[in-house]
């Protein structure tokens, strides 16, 4: 019979050492963390739940279970230009679950490897049992300086829109995995199963674009829902050439074989990629900032006055969607 631990055993063994030579968490021992920010700056707060079989799959490995919660909060700070810091997270283990002590091994191993390449702390956070699904519930903390921050709300006409990355990627991903997809060569099932699983949050690109871009917001429920958001923040509209967008070699390989079409790639979630406008005069700086950050921006479409998202197809012509992301009930 596997040993469950009670929560106290559980912060000690699992969650305290992560907070090692650190003093912001007090070694996980009081009510909260006490943190100073730096000076001229601002802290930028964003929080997200996953919900085993809605944002993962409960066959996910526990390791990058938990690099996906961290790097969905990364990358809404990434949207705001804000550099991560830190966080808390609760963890609402099911009551029936097999092995808690080896399943929350695997998932301090995820979360120590994400420290170390984004330079996070925890801060503190909390476990509980549940009887329903397996629960994580991350708050991100960053740092702005005190006179900027990219907004959904600052496009204006004549703006040129750009995307980081590749799109749909992540929805393939979850395809592949979901069996709905196959046939695809090895490398690139696992390379549309690594965007799922363990997104790349773009935190350098979002802090480049700080004093470039005009608008911003981070691509988690699909590009073409999430365009609207920005066009509605701005009171502006967008047109958009869905072939610019960029795509991956695996999902092109998707498409040629008739699993997936250009506009599932737009709908899907989960990419976590920056959409961002800047003013067309800054074309040359914006692809100069995307450079230092090393990661690679694509120009997709522009600002117009009016409102909606038009997408166009290769003759010029709105192409209308089943569904343009998904949506939170």
């Amino acid at each position: 019979m596997v040993k469950r631990l009670g929560e106290f055993e559980r912060i000690a063994r699992y969650f305290a050492p992560l907070v090692k030579g650190q003093s912001e968490a007090l070694g996980l021992a009081d009510d909260a963390a006490i943190v100073s920010p730096p000076a001229g700056m601002r802290m930028a707060v964003t929080a997200d739940a996953l919900v085993a079989g809605v944002h993962f799959l409960e066959s996910d490995p526990p390791d990058r279970i938990a690099r996906k919660a961290l790097r969905v909060n990364i990358s809404d700070l990434a949207a705001m230009g804000a550099e991560p810091y830190g966080y808390t997270v609760t963890l609402a283990l099911p009551s029936g679950m097999s092995d808690p002590e080896g399943w929350l091994e695997r998932f301090v191993t995820g979360q120590r490897s994400d420290h170390i390449t984004f330079g996070l702390k925890l801060l503190g956070g909390d476990t509980v049992s549940t009887p329903g699904p397996l629960t994580i519930s991350v708050t991100a903390f960053g740092w702005l300086p005190e006179d900027r921050a990219l907004l959904r709300s600052g496009a204006r006409p004549g703006d040129d829109i750009y995307v980081s990355g590749t799109i749909g990627d992540s929805g393939l991903g979850l395809a592949v995995l979901m069996g709905r997809i196959s046939g695809l060569d090895e490398d690139a099932e696992q390379f549309l199963i690594d965007r799922y699983q363990v997104p790349e949050p773009r935190p350098m690109l979002g802090r480049a674009l700080l004093r470039v871009a005009s608008s911003a917001l981070d691509i988690s429920d699909g590009l073409a829902q999430d365009l609207g958001h920005i066009t509605e923040c701005s009171s502006v509209a967008a047109e958009v050439s869905l072939f610019a967008i960029p795509v991956s070699q695996a999902a092109a390989a998707a498409m040629r074989n008739g699993q997936a079409k250009p506009g599932d790639l737009v709908s899907s979630g989960d990419d976590y990629e920056l959409l961002f406008t800047a003013p067309k005069e800054a074309r040359e700086e914006v692809m100069l900032r995307a450079e230092e950050a090393s990661v690679p921006v694509t120009r997709i479409g522009t600002i117009r006055a009016g409102s909606g998202v038009d997408l166009l197809d290769a003759d010029g012509k709105p192409l209308i969607l089943e569904r343009r992301g998904y949506t939170h009930a």
